[in-house]
């Protein structure tokens, strides 16, 4: 991300405050240029959800906030959060993973958060008798 200014700050906040609190869809004519393009694209007040197919069969979810901490997206999304916007954008009964990567493949380019769904539930999970 670039420096933003003050002037920038603020529209972004008021950008914010005009969205809803639960992720909706957003146009494609309004999504953000991107050389691999998602096939869904979610926001909220305070979220931007991206849903991009995987060549493996799986979805996966690139989740980030919408507001500016210093000159990088916020960071803090909980478990709570991650589980209320996989559920808003529609995936509730998918099951959803998170890698850590080998030291060597780490990218932390941005505070942005990744999801990983599987086409099928995974076997090791815990379940609900």
């Amino acid at each position: 991300m670039h420096a933003t200014s003050r002037q920038q700050r603020r529209l972004l906040e008021k950008e914010n405050a005009k969205q809803p609190r639960t992720l909706q869809p957003v146009p494609r004519s309004e999504w953000p240029d991107h050389p691999r393009q998602p096939k869904e694209v979610w926001r909220s007040r305070d979220y931007l959800v991206q849903v991009y197919a995987e060549p493996s069969g799986m979805e996966r979810l690139s989740i980030s906030s919408t507001s500016l901490q210093g000159e990088r997206w916020a960071d803090g999304l909980s478990w709570e959060d991650l589980m209320a916007l996989k559920r808003q954008c529609g995936r509730g009964d998918r099951d959803a993973l998170e890698v850590y990567p080998a030291d060597k493949d780490v990218v932390n380019v941005a505070n942005m958060r990744h999801l990983w769904l599987p086409a099928e539930p995974v076997a090791f999970a815990w379940r609900k008798k």
